[in-house]
């Protein structure tokens, strides 16, 4: 089968099932509702701030608070985009039709993954104006310095969290332990690391820690970070590249 009638099947696979449209609805609404909820709640709590706060106030980074939650979503839809096959069986079917794995494989990673972004980005540009809205007088523009890069770098950070997701699945194969590992992973160990200061140099090179740094325009005072946003956004990646290889290597050498 070509490479571009692997990729319209893969279309069609997602397309169909309901669970992933579910869950790309749900990233959207929760990092927007979450954002503009905490936009309007910093905007009433800003004057109350001691000076040192309000220096390191990042009106843009404040919109995204809601990514938090909404990257469960995406975490999710890339679980199931890999893992539905294998769970009801189908998987064998698909590789009898797509005997190339490699094919098989990154064209559903490269379907999945141009929704996402497509999701990501719209999602991120709406969070960011709608939670300007909410914070009045203490907003950002989008002509601010680092603030198009910031808000770019939201899609970007969403796409990632799902294509990293997607790799340890292929990894794993079930969606239940896969999302087992994946959940505490982002929003139990990552925070725990991250927060502790025997464990916070650790902390910063794990995938959401390090890519979420692309969404800050202004540096808190006391963050020594060695990376910028790029910087963290690369890390974010390696890691990703990781999992996908992993993925990859694994479904190549065993049964399906």
């Amino acid at each position: 089968m070509a490479a571009t009638q692997v990729i319209r099947s893969e279309w069609t696979k997602i397309r169909s099932v309901a669970s992933t449209v579910w869950t790309l609805s749900l990233a959207v609404v929760v990092t927007i509702a979450l954002g503009m909820l905490i936009s309007a709640l910093s905007k009433n709590e800003f004057d109350n701030m001691d000076r040192r706060d309000q220096l390191s106030f990042d009106p843009t980074f404040i919109s995204f608070a809601g990514m938090t939650l909404g990257q469960l979503a995406m975490i999710v839809f890339g679980v199931l985009v890999v893992s539905n096959e294998y769970s009801t069986g189908m998987i064998r079917t698909s590789l009898a039709a797509v005997p190339r794995r490699g094919t098989f494989l990154f064209s559903k990673i490269a379907v999945a993954t141009g929704l996402a972004l497509v999701v990501g980005m719209a999602t991120s540009f709406v969070a960011f104006f709608l939670g300007q809205a909410m914070l009045g007088e203490h907003k950002a523009a989008i002509g601010d310095p680092g603030v198009l890069r910031a808000v770019i770098g939201g899609g970007l950070y969403m796409t990632l969290i799902a294509m990293f997701s997607m790799g340890v699945a292929a990894m794993l194969r079930s969606p239940m332990l896969s999302l087992g590992i994946l959940m505490p992973f982002f929003f139990l160990i990552s925070n725990i690391l991250g927060n502790v200061g025997a464990t916070e140099k650790i902390g910063r090179y794990l995938p959401d820690q390090a890519g979420s740094k692309i969404m800050q325009v202004v540096t808190p005072v006391d963050d020594d970070t060695p990376y910028g946003p790029w910087g963290g956004l690369g890390i974010m990646l390696l890691w990703v590249i990781a999992a996908l290889a992993g993925g990859y290597v694994l479904l190549k050498r065993r049964d399906a």
